[in-house]
This record gives structure tokens, sequence and C-alpha cells, in this order.
């Protein structure tokens, strides 16, 4: 997946636009940096979701794609709104392109249900929209298990918070600024996940799955609430 972010432009979003203080050196994978900046391909009209992810340093280490979208839901995403209540599906694959996690977001009325899965198809967990109005809250289950929940700081839904079981803050997800023309005029949505300590399987991949496809899994909704 081509993208123009440049490093310099991923450093800058991170210290300038997140906040967020440079952390120490990863092992430059999905589940190794402490910091990941994912960034939504610029579309004028978005006929599936594209997303790279670059660690800290502005290098790219992954992207997110919607994969699946047959002719019906390309036509209702250009001219309808009716697009969030479809199903969707997503790779999270790694710099190489190797896929490392399937997610699939059922269809839906009003609240939002995303199955994490391997890339053997073993289901590891399920991220599961606990309200519909108000601060937006999802729980992380795996495992018949609440192992950590999602919520939304305002009711706009742009930045999280990601806890444990234990209520402890794990990682925080803040949106990015593109300014208004890019933000009116294209699909760009930009964010920066930051995790605050390593983490256990599977809420690592909970967490990571989660923070990757908050807009285009969990959103998806025309910058919306679910």
């Amino acid at each position: 997946m081509r993208t123009d972010a440049s490093p310099e432009k991923v450093q800058r979003q991170v210290r300038e636009e997140a906040g967020v203080v440079a952390a120490g050196p990863g092992g430059g994978t999905l589940f190794s940096e402490p910091v990941l900046v994912v960034n939504q391909k610029t579309k004028i009209i978005e006929l599936a979701a594209e997303y790279a992810v670059f660690d800290q340093r502005g290098n790219q280490i992954g992207s997110v794609v919607e994969v699946g979208q047959g002719a019906l839901k390309k036509a209702a995403r250009v001219l309808t709104s009716w697009d969030q209540f479809f199903s969707h599906r997503l790779e999270v694959r790694d710099a190489a392109g190797v896929v490392q996690l399937l997610l699939h977001r059922p269809a839906k009325l009003l609240k939002s249900k995303v199955i994490v899965s391997l890339p053997d198809g073993r289901e590891l967990g399920v991220i599961v929209q606990q309200n519909v109005f108000g601060k937006i809250r999802f729980d992380l289950q795996s495992g018949g298990a609440t192992i950590g929940s999602i919520k939304a700081e305002n009711w706009r839904a742009w930045n999280f918070a990601i806890f444990d079981h234990t209520e402890t803050e794990v990682a925080r997800v803040t949106k990015t600024w593109e300014g208004f023309m890019r933000t009116m005029f294209t699909t760009a949505d930009n964010y920066v996940v930051q995790l605050h300590r390593p983490l256990p399987q599977p809420l690592l991949s909970m967490v990571v799955a989660s923070a990757l496809t908050i807009d285009t899994a969990l959103k998806q909704d025309s910058r919306g609430l679910n």
C-alpha cells in the first residue's frame, strides 16, 4: 500500500498533533512498538478503507485493508449512508503484506460487534459495543471473559482510552487533525496509538486490533457514532 506520509510528517503527527512523548525503541512490528501511527489513504470517494501503519519514527510497519467489497456495497458507499449497516471484513497486515489478524464486523443496526481472528481463522476474541448514547464504550472479550474495554473520552468519540480487566489504562488512541480542506473533502482519518506498557496475549492482539480499526470497523458511519 503506497502512502504519501513522510517520516517527518509522521513524527510531527506524534509530537505536535497527538502530544505523545517519544517512547523507547520498539521491535519494529505491529505488536512490539509502543507507538503506532495510523493514517488513512486519502480518497475523494472511499470504496474500501485502507490504512497505513507507521512506527513513531515514520517507518511503515503494516497496513489495514478492507476486503470482500462487492459491487452492491461499493455502490451503497458512494450513493447512500447505508454502508454503515452492512458487514465489513478487514485484514491487518505486516510490512511484507502478510496477514496478522482478520476482523469481521457483522451487519449491525445500532450496536457494533467485531470478531477478531488469527490468520488461520481461529477466533481470538470479540469487541462488543455496550451503549448507543453518550460516551461510547466497547468491551474486549476473549474465551467468554471480559479482558478489557475501550471508552470514548467525549460524545463525538474521537479519542479513546483502552483499559485492561482491572480498569487500568493500558493504551490511548488520539485522533489527529489534518486540516479543514482535507477533512471536509476527503475520507482521511488519522490517529496515534500509544501503548503504555507491554501486554500479554490475547489482550495485546485485541488492543492492537481495536486501536487499528476504530474508524473503519467500529465507527464506519460517516464520522458519527455507531
